[in-house]
């Protein structure tokens, strides 16, 4: 085994956990290569290898979020125009550790405070869709290749999408308070490095309260797609012989509600039982962009017409994104 190998499968992905899980079980007397002993084996395992990872990736990411806060960020974002500033917010939404409904009222902060509205909708695509916390935790499950790809295609979809809105000139589909609104520029204090250690460990309980409960439900699910679901259903709906699994991966994914960690698990599982990786990664980024609820949410901040926009735009580039590595599955894994 390389170096880089048991990096991915004994400390991103810890393996080593789930071997040590399944004799646990095995000496309780339960049959780990059963349909009952296989889902609680998967069940405990992910729980506790998303629980760690999260933690850990979201006090390192939180820590580097500490020198950016949203004043800091909409300065940023003011000395840049044009394609280069929906890069910049892209990349900006790479560091905020956030599901789509946390980052709506950024969003809003960031509309408010007069950035362009194309600037914002690239920073609001990016930030549920692409962060630091979904490369490592798809380096666990797929290999670095498919994470870095996965990274670069959603950040063109932030940076297309945006540009494209901002092309359009819809700052009249914005709802009046959000355009009305007025952001206050109080003066950042530097923050202490204690500062910065308690603020980290903050979002890590508040984050982790916040998606446990998603985490046990996606684990719950990929346990039961793991062990229980007929391996024939999976590749009747998703697999290469049908031609639309990919967009019936995106509609299905729309009406949950959960973030990149919520998704890791039962994307494994599809993954697992033969899923194409264009339409496990679809399935994902419709749960992570486009949930109901930050739908329900964004509809208070922008009229009717921008969030169809915005909805078609986000749909239509993941559905591409799915083809494409459908395509270049063989290649990448």
């Amino acid at each position: 085994m390389g170096i880089w190998d048991f990096i991915q499968d004994e400390i991103l992905g810890m393996k080593w956990l789930n071997r040590l899980i399944g004799s646990l079980l095995n000496a309780c007397g339960l049959d780990t290569s059963g349909k009952i002993g296989g889902s609680v084996q998967f069940f405990i395992y992910d729980v506790i290898k998303i629980m760690v990872l999260l933690g850990v990736l979201i006090f390192l990411i939180s820590y580097i979020q500490s020198y950016f806060p949203p004043e800091r960020t909409k300065k940023i974002l003011g000395r840049f125009h044009g394609i280069g500033a929906n890069c910049i917010a892209a990349l900006l939404g790479t560091v905020t550790p956030f599901c789509s409904c946390s980052s709506i009222p950024l969003f809003m902060g960031f509309t408010s405070a007069g950035l362009p509205l194309g600037v914002t909708f690239s920073f609001l695509i990016s930030s549920p869709m692409v962060d630091l916390g979904s490369l490592i935790l798809l380096m666990s499950i797929f290999g670095w290749k498919v994470a870095v790809v996965y990274v670069i295609v959603g950040l063109v979809i932030a940076v297309v999408g945006g540009t494209l809105i901002e092309k359009l000139h819809l700052e009249s589909e914005v709802e009046e308070f959000i355009r009305n609104g007025k952001s206050i520029d109080t003066p950042q204090n530097e923050l202490t490095k204690r500062d910065r250690l308690k603020y980290s460990w903050e979002q890590v309980t508040g984050t982790v309260k916040k998606v446990f409960t998603y985490v046990i439900f996606g684990v719950g699910i990929g346990a039961v797609i793991h062990n229980w679901i007929p391996e024939e259903w999976v590749i009747k709906l998703l697999v290469t012989g049908n031609p639309f699994g990919v967009i019936i991966a995106t509609v299905c994914g729309i009406p949950m509600y959960a973030d990149i960690f919520g998704c890791i698990p039962i994307a494994e599982a599809l993954l697992a039982k033969g899923a194409r990786l264009g339409v496990v990664l679809s399935f994902m980024m419709g749960v992570t962009t486009l949930s109901l609820p930050s739908m329900i949410m964004l509809k208070k901040a922008i009229k009717p017409k921008l969030l169809g926009i915005f909805i078609a735009i986000c749909t239509v580039g993941i559905i591409l994104v799915g083809y494409f590595f459908n395509i270049i599955q063989i290649y990448i894994i």
